[in-house]
């Protein structure tokens, strides 16, 4: 009887044993050897890794690579994993596309993409029911709730940004979520400071600001399963003029207060501050000085984690070679660091 192929997480793929795996081809390049032969440079992945390796010409899978392998198709493949000096590559034995009958087995699309550390759809729901308990204007809590609702499908998936942070699936919603949070603390920690601001700091705007500070995210980004991009209009309006939109049709369904209205749209297209950060205007109110802070703070300290995080080295100073191109501090070495307290 034949000894059943075990199936694992391509990331999870033992070293010199043969199993089953979904992945997703995310690269396939040709190019040539030295003698003038041609080989593909192919790149299979999962959620948290890659492998990249060649198939040479004369390999038996040379021609359906050449022929039927294509870049964003996921297929379930039986491999060996063998790391080398080149880094880890894959044996192939078999490989076929996908199939309906895989998800039986626990295929899903979204195994083989970067995701948030957290479920969607429970981000999805705190982010709703913050909504819904924080936000005392009704008005404003119906057309929140009324956004999100709409959108529930695609902001699962959508990630915060193209590459510089929380650009994978669920990204949107953890980020927003972090936003909307420190929001709710800074409002409440201003209002209590300055009891006597003219006009009063607007608590219930804040955070609608800070949750629908990105919405325009939806239209700006294009994602599949190979990478996200800029729509056309994305590219030549920016997520910022296309948030205004956004509320500006659903206000024609749900009404704000023309005030309300106006100081929302103010705080999307004023919460990067900066011409050259994408801003038409700087925050010009309470509010949206809050919103741009909650959002630049979130923004950089995950950016600060990633460094942190992927960054292999065990100096006391990361690389700089990020996307903030600096160093970070770590730790002092452990040769300066003495158990005893310094003598006076």
């Amino acid at each position: 009887m034949a000894t059943k192929v075990p199936l694992r997480a391509l990331s999870e793929l033992p070293c010199d044993q043969e199993c089953d795996t979904f992945a997703l081809l995310s690269r396939k390049e040709e190019s040539t050897t030295r003698d003038g032969k041609p080989y593909w440079m192919v790149t299979f992945r999962d959620a948290t890794m890659e492998f990249t390796f060649p198939i040479w010409c004369d390999s038996p899978l040379a021609a359906v690579c050449r022929d039927e392998w294509a870049v964003g198709v996921f297929y379930k493949l039986r491999a060996v994993r063998r790391d080398t000096r080149f880094g880890p590559q894959l044996e192939i034995r078999r490989i076929r596309e996908v199939v309906e009958q895989d998800r039986q087995d626990g295929f899903d699309p979204l195994m083989c993409l970067p995701q948030s550390r957290y479920p969607p759809e429970e981000l999805y729901r705190e982010l709703l029911e913050l909504t819904r308990k924080e936000l005392a204007n009704e008005s404003l809590r119906t057309f929140v709730t009324t956004i999100l609702e709409e959108f529930r499908e695609s902001l699962l998936t959508l990630p915060a940004a193209r590459t510089h942070h929380h650009a994978y699936v669920g990204g949107w919603l953890e980020h927003t979520l972090s936003v909307a949070r420190t929001c709710v603390f800074l409002a409440d920690k201003y209002r209590q400071l300055y009891p006597d601001l003219r006009p009063p700091l607007d608590r219930d705007l804040v955070i609608a600001g800070g949750i629908l500070h990105d919405i325009g995210k939806l239209r700006e980004l294009r994602f599949s399963t190979i990478t996200t991009e800029y729509s056309e209009e994305g590219a030549l309006l920016g997520h910022l003029l296309l948030g205004r939109d956004i509320v500006r049709e659903f206000a024609s369904r749900v009404p704000l207060c023309p005030e309300t209205q106006l100081r929302l749209e103010h705080l999307i297209i004023a919460h990067q501050r900066l011409p050259e950060w994408g801003s038409p205007k700087p925050p010009m109110t309470p509010e949206a000085l809050i919103v741009h802070y909650a959002d630049d703070l979130d923004a950089k300290f995950h950016i600060y984690y990633q460094i942190l995080f992927t960054d292999s080295g065990d100096e006391s100073l990361t690389s700089d070679r990020n996307i903030l191109r600096q160093r970070l501090f770590r730790h002092l070495p452990p040769s300066s660091q003495s158990s005893s307290p310094p003598s006076r």
